[in-house]
């Protein structure tokens, strides 16, 4: 073990110190296994099965399926992935999932409902639990039953959004207008999402990560977590808690205590993750995502800052409870790529994957890290669809070989460290 793991990956006696909870706690926590997770974070239509002769750098779909995943499963498995998060695969009309017209169905372009199932079990028999992205706020503005009440003053399904009293403005997602907001304090509203969600689980997924957490009440959360333990008393749910970019004007469209206040006191990041410890088993841990990049990607000399970098991530850690999950990501489907940040320094990417393997919590690879996948374009969130550029399709017939080497030697390591039980 080198000297970041043995800095990092805390010792036995520094680990008992540091806890907020009772070991009985976190061993009867729901979703438990997630602990020993190593996570491969998939954009279904840009991974496996996607048409090569479509361009890539347009918004659209490229035809990547389900079973497309399914043929790359022993793939995931000689990496030393034994989990894999989904991006949504309900009915919608953009490419990458996230605005949905239909929670109960899945997009025929990714697959049928017994093309999931099959992938979950062929998954399950592999020893890879299967994590879906779910999206409870809104929905596509396409979805019917909001083209219903728009149109309908009288709709049934008028108190299912967030309609102005008078006229025909809405809340939506942000500031984005072709994303309304569900209003999950209705009751019918409510009932229809979280059985969309019962249904997914009870066809075999392993849990989900939860888009845009903040939106949601606390009340509808709760409600959430114990349907879904109803069902999957083992079922991991994470949420993506972070409130990073915020404007005052979108306040109105989150669900957080205090939120104006701590607005005008520049919110603290991890107390607001902190908000949903007994709702959710854990948050994304996007703090880990701005230190990496900030003490390897943009130092000249990474090693040089690997004692503050060790120091922050322990502190950061001690600020939660013990059976409270903060699952590390380098990128994701957001964001500009690690090894772009890096200014392609193929080292630094490597010294970061080595830094997340090392850490005390699940690490999350997007898929394409483990070969070096990387842009030439900034991700910018004011530039229309510059998010593509972290999108490109997974280049089957050009991976790096010594990368992924690289990355399956420090998957083994933290396997035979943790001595994980999946």
């Amino acid at each position: 073990m080198d000297k970041r793991t043995e800095a990092v990956a805390v010792a036995p006696e520094e680990a008992e110190a540091t806890k907020t909870t009772s070991e009985a706690g976190a061993a009867v926590a729901g979703g438990s296994w997630f602990r020993d997770a190593i996570v491969y974070h998939i954009l279904v239509d840009r991974f496996a099965g996607y048409d090569p002769a479509k361009d890539p750098l347009q918004p659209v779909f490229l035809g990547g399926n389900l079973n497309g995943i399914s043929e790359k499963l022993d793939y995931l498995v000689d990496l030393g992935i034994n989990a894999i998060w989904l991006s949504p695969v309900n009915q919608a009309n953009a490419y990458h999932g996230y605005h949905i017209t239909d929670f109960y169905t899945t997009d025929n372009r990714f697959g049928t409902e017994d093309e999931l199932k099959n992938l979950i079990e062929n998954a399950h028999r592999k020893n890879i639990r299967v994590i879906l992205d779910f999206v409870p706020n809104h929905c596509s503005v396409q979805h019917p039953y909001f083209r219903h009440a728009l149109v309908d003053k009288k709709s049934k399904y008028r108190n299912w959004f967030y309609f102005n009293s008078t006229g025909n403005k809405y809340r939506c997602f942000l500031n984005f207008r072709d994303l309304p907001k569900i209003n999950l304090d209705f009751a019918e509203a409510r009932k229809h999402i979280v059985g969309a969600a019962r249904k997914w689980i009870s066809l075999g997924a392993d849990g989900y990560r939860l888009d845009h957490a903040v939106g949601p009440s606390h009340d509808f959360w709760k409600a959430f977590r114990k349907e879904i333990r109803a069902v999957n008393p083992k079922a991991i749910l994470i949420g993506e808690a972070w409130l990073e970019g915020i404007g005052f004007s979108m306040l109105k469209t989150i669900k957080i205590k205090h939120k104006y206040l701590r607005w005008l006191l520049h919110f603290n990041p991890w107390d607001i993750e902190h908000e949903y410890y007994g709702e959710f088993d854990g948050v994304l841990d996007f703090y880990f995502r701005h230190r990496i990049t900030e003490y390897i990607a943009w130092k000249d000399d990474p090693s040089i800052w690997q004692h503050d970098l060790e120091t922050a991530m322990r502190n950061h850690y001690q600020r939660f409870p013990d059976d409270f999950f903060l699952p590390s990501f380098l990128e994701n489907h957001d964001m500009n790529r690690f090894l772009y940040d890096a200014g392609q320094n193929r080292e630094k990417l490597k010294q970061a994957i080595q830094f997340q393997m090392s850490l005390p919590q699940p690490p999350i690879l997007y898929y394409g890290t483990e070969t070096g996948m990387t842009h030439e374009d900034p991700v910018q969130g004011h530039v229309p669809y510059s998010d593509i550029f972290a999108r490109q399709p997974m280049p089957w017939d050009a991976l790096d070989r010594e990368m992924i080497d690289f990355c399956r030697e420090m998957i083994w390591k933290r396997k035979k460290a943790a001595g994980c039980r999946l």
